[in-house]
Parts: structure tokens; sequence; C-alpha cells
């Protein structure tokens, strides 16, 4: 039976650097920015999977390191084996049969070496927390798969939300005796199943596959099943006809990495990172974002793109004061390591139409406003979005000035900017899901007209003078 002895004793887990397939879960719609990350720091080439929202690479396992600092990645896990055209049986005895006898057959060595250097890597670094792992979830976008019975929606905005929101099921826990091979004291491996499975074609329910996958592991390896307090989680990925089988490298999906103080509408840090790498930053651009909430982008952008400077402001006290807190985490969390405490990134409280603000002083605007579903509401999102907009382009350098802004209410947004063509340009849309919605995340350019002289500048000026005379003659009535 396989035990943790090796690993709980420090003994060496590898005598020779080996090639691995290493898979990441990405925000869906970054695929492209996660591949392009790992080939810059790692200096591998990277595929993108046909289930959108994962990346795969070959890499050895002396890099594990590396892997572990990329920005763009949430979850890692190890492939045990992965088929491209998997030929599911129509019949779902059948399937399950062959899965079950699938598990017997896979080439689980190296992926357990990986899984054992992993380890004791976190355990040396102090990163792992006690046997409470938390599952590897993949970043669904809603309507492109039907039929997913192991996944619910992402929920990584709210501070109550947990990765375990995936309904999967795996082997009943029982009790397993020690086999011949592992000694009286030996501690057994507890082991759980996760299925994810998308597609509509499938004779099989998730949670069928885990729970007879899984009682395939548990057999062929004398592991003790326990859906919670597991030292290894097995993934089962399928996707129509492609199947991969893994196991989990990350405990905690990595985007929770920056935010201590959580709000109602947060952003994975991940997700900020790879809105920051499409504005592309430059050492002493001022990087602005008018509408912080608990500060994940600018806290992102300081971290990561130093030599810059980050401004974080908010109109509403409470977010203020939250994204002050985790920029003092990640301060005490830097002094705790030896580096230097301090961070370019300053925070205020203003209002966000109003900026106290040069014109024409920001180089990036980039922003997470608001859906008009948490926050606000779709009727004020068609008041707000209009002078946001004209805020931004006031305080945004000319002809170079870059906005990337995030929104769900893409119909209030596309005709608010259409209305500012003298102002702004598209560039680019990259489409997300951000908790179960389907956002974008639109990159524009400031043009090169000067602010308050364009023709949309005059349009909007006489059409809020009109509001604002009816506002005031209704008052007076």
């Amino acid at each position: 039976m396989s035990s943790l002895e090796d690993v709980e004793q420090g003994t060496p887990v590898l005598e020779s650097i080996i090639s691995v397939t290493i898979g990441a879960t990405v925000p869906t719609g970054f695929e492209h920015t996660a591949a392009e990350e790992v080939h810059e720091k790692i200096g591998i080439d990277a595929r993108i999977s046909k289930d959108r929202g994962r990346i795969y690479f070959t890499t050895t396992t002396d890099k594990l390191f590396q892997v572990h600092q990329l920005r763009s990645v949430d979850n890692l896990f190890v492939v045990v084996d992965e088929f491209d055209q998997y030929q599911f049986k129509e019949s779902k005895e059948e399937t399950l049969e062959e899965l079950q006898q699938l598990a017997s057959k896979l080439p689980w060595t190296n992926a357990l070496e990986v899984w054992k250097l992993n380890r004791t890597f976190k355990k040396r670094k102090g990163h792992r927390k006690g046997t409470n792992g938390t599952r590897v979830k993949p970043s669904n976008e809603i309507g492109d798969t039907t039929g997913v019975d192991g996944e619910s929606l992402d929920q990584a905005e709210e501070p109550t939300a947990t990765e375990d929101q995936n309904e999967t099921e795996e082997a009943p826990e029982t009790s397993i005796q020690d086999s011949e091979e592992a000694t009286p004291n030996a501690k057994v491996i507890k082991f759980r199943v996760t299925c994810n499975r998308a597609g509509d074609k499938h004779s099989f329910s998730s949670n069928e596959a885990a729970r007879d996958f899984g009682g395939a592991v548990q057999e062929f390896f004398q592991w003790k099943a326990d859906m919670t307090k597991f030292d290894i989680e097995v993934l089962l990925n399928i996707h129509n006809t492609e199947m991969v089988i893994g196991i989990a490298l990350t405990e905690e999906s990595l985007h929770r990495r920056n935010i201590s103080h959580f709000g109602p509408t947060t952003l994975r840090s991940t997700l900020c990172y790879g809105m920051l790498r499409l504005c592309k930053p430059q050492p002493s651009d001022i990087i602005l974002d008018p509408m912080c909430g608990t500060g994940a982008i600018p806290l992102e952008g300081a971290l990561e793109f130093p030599s810059s400077f980050h401004i974080a402001g908010d109109n509403n006290d409470i977010a203020v004061n939250r994204t002050v807190n985790n920029v003092c985490h990640i301060q005490k969390r830097k002094a705790d390591k030896g580096s230097t405490p301090g961070l370019p990134i300053d925070t205020i409280r203003w209002d966000l139409c109003s900026l106290p603000m040069r014109s024409s002083s920001v180089d990036i605007v980039i922003t997470d406003m608001p859906f008009g579903k948490r926050m606000g509401s779709r009727k004020k999102n068609w008041d707000l979005y209009p002078s946001c907009l004209r805020e931004m382009a006031r305080v945004c350098r000319p002809a170079s000035g870059k906005a990337v802004l995030l929104t769900q209410d893409k119909k209030c947004f596309s005709k608010v900017l259409s209305r500012m063509g003298g102002l702004w340009k598209k560039q680019h849309t990259v489409w997300v899901n951000v908790g179960g919605l389907h956002a974008g995340v639109f990159l524009l350019r400031r043009t090169a007209g000067v602010f308050g002289e364009t023709p949309e500048d005059v349009y909007e000026s006489q059409v809020m003078a009109h509001t604002q005379a009816c506002q005031d003659d209704g008052q007076l009535s």
C-alpha cells in the first residue's frame, strides 16, 4: 500500500529530473494570455485546450517552482494521461465499466512522483495548510457547454464563496486495511476523485464517473477515500470526447493570493493580471483604477508591474478602507519575508465623475465597471457610463492613453461608446466568465481629440444641461 512515510520523513523523492505535462486552469477568455506568460517566464510553448479555461505545457520537475509563480493560472495539476478522442460507449454501464478498467492501466508513476515533490516543496516553503485542500476548478463559459453535472457557477468574487462548489461524488468512505507492502505504522494515503464534465452526448453523470473511477483507483492503490481531509485529489476532466486524468498540485486557487478583505464583487487576481497584460504597462506609466472596490486590480499591478505607479480610488468609504487594508496586508507579508515593504500604490476617496486629477495626466485607466447586478443597476448605468467615459477621457493622455474596462452590461457600454468616437476607439474585446456572467473586457485607445472640443463633447454637454434643466423645472413645479 502507498503511504506518506517517505514524504513525512523528508527523504528525497526524485533521483533525477523528469519531464511531465502540467495542466492549468485560467480565467476563461485569457487562455492566450496565460500561454504567453508561460512562454515568457518558463521558455516553453503551451497549448490551449478545447475546453475553455485550460492550458497544457510540458516541462521538467526542476522548474516546478517557476510554474507555481505564474500569475495567470488559477489551479495547477500534473497530467497522468490524456485522450484527445476518447470513444465513450453509448451504454452507461459499459462506459462506467471501461472507466473502472482504465484506472489500473494508466501511467501513474511520474505524476505521483511530481505530487510527492510538490508536497515536500510546499511544506518546506510553509504554504501547506493541513489536509483540507480545495479542488481544481475550471472556468467554464456559460452557454458553451450543456449538461455540466460537475460544476456550478464561478462565484470567486464573493467573500463567502468556496472552491468546493462543484457537484462531485467519490467512492464511499470505507476503512481499508494496510497491505503487506506498508509498514504497520505508515500513514495511509487518503484521496478523492473530482469529475468535471462538459458535453451533452454522455450517457453518464459526473457523480457516476467519479464514483466508479474512484472505486477502481481505491482498489488499485489500496488508498482510503476521504472527501474532505484528502492527501491526493485525482481529477477526471471530460469535455465532449476529450478526457484528461490528472493529480492536483494546488490546494487553494492561486487567484486568492492578494486579497485578505473581500467585497461583494472582488475580482480574481488572475483575471486582474490578464486585464493588466492586455494594456501592456510600461515603466513610469501612471495607471488609474477609478472604481477600485477592494483594490484587486491596482494591487496585482503594483506587485507585477512595480515600475509603474498605481492609483486606486472609489467613492465608497468601505471600499477604500478594504483597499487600504489589503495594501497593508501585502506590505506586512513582504516585510515578514524580508523584502522591502513599500508598494507603488496610493488610495484615494473621490467622486469618479469629477476626479481630482489634472487633464491628460494618466497613461492607463483600468477598472471593473458596475454590472448593474450585485452593484448599482442597469438603469443607473445609462447615466453613469457616459459620465465615466468622459471623465476617463479627460484625465487620459490623448493619442497614447489606453483604457481596459470590464463590464457585463454590454448593451449600455456599446451604445455609450458609439457616441464617443471622438474620444475613444475600441481596439480589442476579450469575452470572459465572471461569476457565471458573460462579460467583456474592452481595450480602448484614447484618440488625439482634445477633450471638450470634439462633436461628442458638445452633444453630451447639451444633453447634460438639458437634463439638469428638466430636473430643476421638476423641482420648482
